[in-house]
């Protein structure tokens, strides 16, 4: 299945692309919200080009919330796969994380947890904690991302040809055993990456579709008012094209989506980075529109 995050890992590790990283110094240039990025309109343009997207192959970017954090998964020719993520303080932007990737990184909406598939990492007064399982009922599952809403109810994938997402609830203090989703989620293939928003008010995630641009593309499906999920919808042309859409999310003040795309020549990935766009294509997009 070379089309899916664990074969884009691997091949990372054979691509030819440039090896450049920028210090703390240029870093420290970086002021004010989004890395000091000018925001995007309606159109997706990579995000903060030459810093986050650049020649290697960047994929898995996310804000936690509060805005004053970013990570990020990069690939460095000759180099292993890491996690980078940067922080803002004192009035500028700092790296703060450069260490192997152990999952695909989701923030809790408190800050304080960080989901990495089927395991986990807590804040603590001098940074994340060791990696630990989220309990025997998700073992069994090879996760790839798993997002959590408010309420703490967890939508997950599975690193397989077909893919399947599940959600499990917190109830009265318990977390349920996970139970897979309607068909409007479970269709297509290489179905994954699933992002809940923390209202519940919709779930975004990636499938390669007969109504698709091309490879994976991003869909969406809003909650209806007798709690059901609606149909599945393609996110439209300006998000999705004939390459590799995938990883969807909104960042925490609701103000922009991201997601990452990857161009492939000849069974090897040419292209991997992040994009951004103004969060109101969502509610363009949504039926009560």
């Amino acid at each position: 299945m070379k089309q899916f995050s664990i074969q884009i890992i691997l091949l990372f590790f054979i691509l030819t692309m440039s090896n450049r990283n920028y210090g703390q110094d240029e870093l420290s240039v970086l002021e004010g919200p989004y890395l000091g990025q000018q925001p995007p309109g309606l159109i997706p343009e990579l995000f903060a080009p030459g810093i986050i997207s650049t020649e290697n192959l960047e994929i898995e970017g996310v804000f936690a919330p509060g805005m004053n954090e970013f990570y990020f998964t990069r690939q460095v020719r000759g180099n292993e796969v890491k996690t980078h993520a940067f922080q803002y303080e004192d009035g500028v932007w700092k790296k703060f994380m450069d260490e192997p990737r152990s999952g695909e990184v989701f923030i809790s909406t408190d800050g304080n947890t960080m989901y990495l598939g089927n395991k986990y990492r807590e804040r603590t007064a001098s940074g994340w904690s060791e990696v630990k399982s989220l309990g025997p009922i998700f073992e069994e599952f090879p996760i790839m991302r798993l997002t959590a809403s408010e309420d703490d109810t967890y939508i997950f994938d599975e690193r397989d040809e077909i893919g399947t997402i599940r959600y499990s609830r917190l109830i009265d203090g318990k977390r349920e055993e996970p139970k897979v989703l309607s068909n409007e989620f479970n269709t297509g293939k290489q179905t994954g990456h699933p992002y809940i928003s923390p209202g519940e008010s919709y779930i975004i995630w990636d499938s390669i579709r007969k109504d698709g641009y091309g490879n994976a593309d991003l869909y969406i499906s809003f909650r209806q008012e007798d709690h059901s999920w609606g149909p599945a919808i393609n996110m439209g042309e300006d998000i999705n094209t004939e390459h590799e859409d995938r990883y969807g999310s909104v960042t925490s003040d609701g103000k922009y989506f991201f997601f990452h795309r990857i161009e492939w020549r000849e069974g090897k990935i040419e292209k991997a980075n992040i994009y951004w766009v103004d969060a109101q294509i969502i509610e363009d997009i949504s039926p009560k529109h």
